[in-house]
C-alpha cells in the first residue's frame, strides 16, 4: 500500500521521492552558490551542475550532454521548441491530444494556415500514424509536435514510429515525454529532435524541468530565453541547482531493468479496477483498445457529474481528477475529449485516475469499491 493510498492523480502531479528529498536538501545546504559566479564555492556548484547533466545525457544514452537544456519545466520548454519551430518557418503537424502547453504556443506563434491537425482514432486514442506518414512523406510539414503519452487517456503514441518517419525526411519532431518518463524505458527517445520533461511528474519537484536538443544543436541556434549565458546562452536564468539535482535524482529511481514487468503487473490492478467498475457501474473506458500507460484510466460514469462524484470521493479521502489539472475547473471542453468524439454532456462524466509506482491492488480495490458505494448513493 501506498503512503497515501487515496491518491489517484499521479499524472497531475507526484510526491517527491525519498532520493530526490534527500538529494535536495543535501545540494540546498552544501552547494547552494550561484553556478554562474567565479569563486571556488560557485566553480563546486557549477562542477556538480554539469555532473548532474552528464548523468542525465547517460540515462538517455546521449554522448552529447550540452544537448540537455536545464528549464523550470515542460511548459516552459515546450514553448521554447514551438517558438522555435515557428521561426524556421514552414508546416507544423499536432493533434487535439497534446497538452495545453503545447496547443497554446502553437496558435500563439504559427499563423492558421501554417498547422496541420492530425485526426484521432477514438477507439484507440492514438492518433492516424497513416496520415501523418503521408503528409510527412508528401513533403508538406517542416516539424511535428506528438507527444509520448497522453496525460488524460494514458493512450501511448506512436513516437518511435514518428521520429524515424521524420529523420528520413528531414522534418524536426518535438516529443513532449512528460507523462512518459518514470512510467517507461527511455530508450529511443534521444532519436527524436526535441524532447521535454518535467521533474515532478516522476518523483522530483515542481518547477524544474528540462529539454533535450537536437543531436546537431551547435547549428540550430537554439535560444529558449535571452537576458543571460546560462546553459551556454541557451536559456538565461539561475539554474535551481537543488531542484536539478532532485529531479535526476527521482528519474534515476526509475532506471531499472525489472520496470517493464513491474508496470505490466500495475496495469493488471488497473485492469481489475475497470471490470469491476464495468460490470457494477456500467462506465465506459476511453482510449482501453490500445496501448496505454499502465496507470491511467479515463472513463465516463453513467450518470450525475463528475463532481458530485469527486465530492464524495474526497469524503472518503481519494483524490481522483475530471481530466487535465491545467485545464480543470475553466469550464471549458478539453481538446483531448473533443478528439476522442464525446459531447458537452459525456464531458461532464468523465473521471480520470491515475496511480503511482507505490499505488497497490489493495489500494485500487478500494477504489472500486468507493465509486460501487457512490453510484448507489447517487441513484437513490
Amino acid at each position: 500500500m501506498s503512503e497515501d493510498p487515496g491518491y489517484f492523480d499521479h499524472n497531475a502531479t507526484t510526491p517527491m521521492s525519498g532520493a530526490a528529498l534527500e538529494a535536495w536538501k543535501t545540494t540546498a545546504i552544501k552547494q547552494w552558490q550561484n553556478p554562474s559566479s567565479l569563486y571556488p564555492s560557485a566553480a563546486a556548484a557549477r562542477h556538480l551542475l554539469e555532473e548532474t547533466r552528464e548523468t542525465l545525457a547517460d540515462y538517455f544514452g546521449i554522448d552529447q550532454p550540452e544537448r540537455i537544456v536545464f528549464t523550470s519545466g515542460a511548459t516552459e520548454a515546450n514553448n521554447a521548441v514551438i517558438r522555435q519551430l515557428a521561426s524556421g518557418g514552414g508546416v507544423i503537424a499536432l493533434s487535439g491530444l497534446e497538452h495545453p502547453c503545447v496547443q497554446a504556443p502553437v496558435e500563439a506563434f504559427f499563423p492558421e494556415d501554417r498547422v496541420r491537425r492530425i485526426p484521432v482514432v477514438p477507439e484507440t486514442g492514438v492518433i492516424d500514424l497513416e496520415v501523418l506518414e503521408r503528409w510527412i512523406s508528401g513533403g508538406e510539414l517542416s516539424g511535428v509536435s506528438v507527444m509520448a503519452a497522453n496525460n488524460e487517456t494514458g493512450a501511448v503514441q506512436p513516437w518511435r514510429e514518428i521520429a524515424a518517419l521524420c529523420r528520413r525526411a528531414g522534418v524536426r519532431y518535438h516529443n513532449d515525454a512528460a507523462q512518459w518518463m518514470g512510467k517507461c524505458p527511455l530508450e529511443g527517445l534521444e532519436r527524436c529532435d526535441f524532447v521535454t520533461g518535467s521533474g515532478h511528474k516522476f518523483g522530483g519537484g515542481k518547477g524544474v524541468g528540462f529539454l533535450i536538443l537536437p543531436g546537431d544543436f551547435e547549428t540550430t541556434h537554439f535560444h529558449g530565453q535571452v537576458g543571460g549565458p546560462q546553459e551556454d546562452g541557451r536559456r538565461a536564468g539561475t539554474e535551481d541547482l537543488p531542484g536539478i539535482v532532485a529531479m535526476v535524482a527521482a528519474l534515476g529511481e526509475h532506471i531499472d531493468p525489472a520496470g517493464e514487468a513491474s508496470a505490466a503487473t500495475k496495469a493488471e490492478a488497473r485492469d481489475a479496477f475497470e471490470r469491476c467498475i464495468g460490470s457494477e457501474i456500467g462506465c465506459r473506458f476511453l482510449a482501453a483498445g490500445g496501448p496505454r500507460l499502465w496507470n491511467t484510466s479515463l472513463f465516463v460514469v453513467p450518470h450525475s457529474k463528475n463532481l458530485k462524484w469527486l465530492t464524495r470521493l474526497g469524503a472518503r479521502r481519494f483524490s481522483v481528477s475530471t481530466g487535465s489539472a491545467c485545464s480543470a475547473g475553466k469550464g471549458n471542453p478539453s481538446s483531448v475529449m473533443l478528439a476522442m468524439g464525446l459531447d458537452y454532456e459525456e464531458m461532464g462524466r468523465v473521471i480520470r485516475v491515475s496511480g503511482g509506482w507505490h499505488t497497490g491492488e489493495g489500494d485500487w480495490e478500494a477504489l472500486a469499491r468507493a465509486f460501487i458505494e457512490i453510484d448507489r448513493e447517487l441513484r437513490d
